[in-house]
């Protein structure tokens, strides 16, 4: 049985050339319909390591879908199958027959490089901004995130999936005197880590109103109150989030607004022995698609700013209690790497701090298993060597019976020396 997959190679390219991605040498239709199942799902998930090797890419475990997926790119009839089996043998019909083959390969190619594509993801801690990313200066450069109780904080645990497709289930953190549980919709299942860049956004735009009131308000202005409900174009939460403007990302915006507003934190008290439940919380209020253009695509949304983030931003304090995240988080191409980030950035600061991976591993709300949680930490740290994480240095320590990551501020700006966060056992 042929296994092999060849990668064709990329000619060096001369002055005035761009460099192209290497093509992928498949099977023959008729070598890949002679395969039994297994024979022909084995050969996908090696073309699929090739390709990850190849591209500098993530590998992965290709599942039922993506592999049934790939299987029906082999059998899809397009026009180049023309039906000249019955053809006299003619060198003509040959001829068309050898541009039917090669137009039919190439058409597969396509596909399945598309779909390996979006199966992988790159290895490089930061994927590449968008084309038009010089806008993003237009729009407000500054993240934040909200407290949800007291000394507790949103940047403390991971209020969504890490994953970059939404998984059912809920995700719990037992935080000194506090449990906390994520849960998701039963039909959309938990907000994913890429999901609640929308929710940063609404976050942002409401201290960016904040400040706005109150510098009005200190002129004497009497200026109202930002509003609770955000309106945002579709346009201005790619552009904030540094997506970008893809048919595709209209339609993923909605279904991710769906996810967000049915995921819930709930809040339960610990101190004293007593469990009392104090309450839940939603990521987003309702929402509503005020507009599509004609050819479909979400154009502009509505959404209810909740109550608790709400209340959290707009009262009388002097500072907000919010934190700034760097611009390039959302570059961030990896839902630990984001996590890995949102810690630094709330523990280290301008200085540095060192958890211990098992704390670590459980404010993640990770699903994997702990060993399978430190190889791919440690996958991450190693490629932070190369491809840098914003803000910060990643240092993993490890020792017989336990591992711990050192966070450090990178830059002129860090601080005096001040004595290390340790959070390794709490």
């Amino acid at each position: 049985m042929r296994m092999g997959i060849a990668l064709g190679g990329c000619a060096k390219p001369g002055h005035g050339q761009v460099m192209s991605r290497p093509k992928l040498n498949l099977l023959s239709r008729e070598e890949f319909a002679a395969f039994s199942l297994h024979e022909k799902n084995a050969y996908l998930q090696e073309l699929a390591d090739r390709f990850a090797a190849q591209h500098d890419r993530e590998q992965v475990i290709l599942d039922k879908n993506a592999l049934s997926r790939l299987r029906r790119y082999y059998s899809r009839r397009v026009w180049a199958d023309l039906k000249l089996g019955d053809a006299p043998a003619s060198p003509l019909n040959k001829a068309l027959g050898r541009l039917a083959e090669t137009i039919r390969s190439e058409a597969v190619r396509e596909d399945v490089t598309a779909a390996l594509l979006q199966e992988t993801t790159s290895r490089t801690v930061l994927r590449t901004a968008p084309d038009d990313d010089a806008q993003l200066m237009f729009f407000v450069p500054a993240i934040y995130d909200a407290p949800i109780k007291d000394d507790v904080n949103l940047m403390d645990v991971a209020p969504f999936s890490l994953s970059k497709r939404a998984r059912t289930g809920i995700i719990q953190y037992e935080l000194k005197d506090s449990l906390i549980t994520i849960e998701g919709g039963a039909e959309t299942g938990l907000a994913t880590v890429f999901d609640y860049d929308i929710f940063l956004n609404m976050v942002s735009a409401l201290a960016d109103e904040v400040r706005r009131y109150r510098v009005e308000d200190g002129k004497g202005l009497r200026p109202s109150l930002p509003s609770k409900v955000y309106r945002p174009s579709v346009a201005h939460i790619l552009k904030f989030c540094r997506r970008s403007s893809g048919g595709r990302q209209y339609e993923e915006i909605e279904a991710a607004l769906g996810r967000l507003s049915k995921t819930t934190i709930k809040v339960t008290n610990l101190s004293g022995g007593k469990r009392r439940q104090v309450d839940s919380r939603p990521l987003i209020g309702e929402y509503r698609i005020i507009s599509k253009t004609a050819t479909g695509k979400v154009d502009e949304v509505e959404v209810t700013i909740p109550d608790w983030v709400y209340l959290s931003i707009v009262r009388a304090d002097k500072s907000l209690p919010l934190l700034t995240l760097h611009e390039d988080y959302f570059l961030i191409s990896s839902g630990l790497g984001r996590f890995i980030y949102r810690l630094a950035r709330k523990a280290a600061g301008k200085t540095e701090a060192r958890y211990g991976v098992r704390e670590i591993h459980k404010r993640s709300g990770s699903p994997q298993e702990y060993r399978f949680f430190l190889r791919d930490l440690k996958e991450l740290v190693t490629r932070t060597q190369a491809f840098p994480m914003p803000d910060y240095e990643l240092t993993l320590e490890e020792s017989k019976d336990s591992a711990k990551l050192l966070m450090r501020f990178r830059g002129d700006e860090a601080a005096p020396a001040e004595p290390l966060a340790e959070t390794a056992n709490h």
